[in-house]
């Protein structure tokens, strides 16, 4: 059952696979909708996929990471797999994402810029009830680093 629901989200799918290529088109994909390049760690992603009809974006690779983003000193861990639904500056039912606040990690459901203007990006979970925003220069990549 749960192999024929991840089947029919991927279907109609451009999918890829490989470093370069995926680092590559997530990076295209989140220019696109109007959200920093830098948002999602790329390295070592093995496969993604996009379903411009729904929005459904995944990512895969082989182990968990963490990124420490040094600008708002934030720890963040990507799951193996991460999906979500993209729209205009939005990420919508996020998984495999989870930032360190404290000594806990929190789950991210969602990512947004309220407005093309607005120099903030924000960050819910939806079972902490946690909103946060931070400078969206924060997440662009400067000199081939974020």
């Amino acid at each position: 059952m749960a192999l024929q629901l991840a089947c029919d989200l991927k279907e109609g799918a451009e999918i890829y696979h490989g470093s370069e290529i995926c680092k590559q088109k997530c990076m295209e994909l989140l220019e696109q909708v109007g959200l920093p390049k830098g948002l999602i760690h790329l390295d070592e992603v093995e496969e993604c996929g996009y379903v411009k009809e729904t929005g459904y974006v995944w990512l895969k690779r082989n182990k968990k990471t963490e990124h420490h983003f040094k600008t708002i000193d934030k720890l963040v861990e990507y799951g193996e797999e991460i999906s979500a639904y993209v729209e205009e500056r939005k990420m919508k039912k996020v998984t495999g994402v989870k930032s360190k606040e404290m000594l806990v990690w929190i789950t991210i459901s969602e990512i947004a810029i309220d407005d093309q203007s607005s120099d903030k990006i924000y960050f819910k979970s939806a079972i902490a009830g946690i909103r946060k925003s931070f400078p969206v220069n924060a997440f662009e990549i400067v000199n081939g680093q974020n």
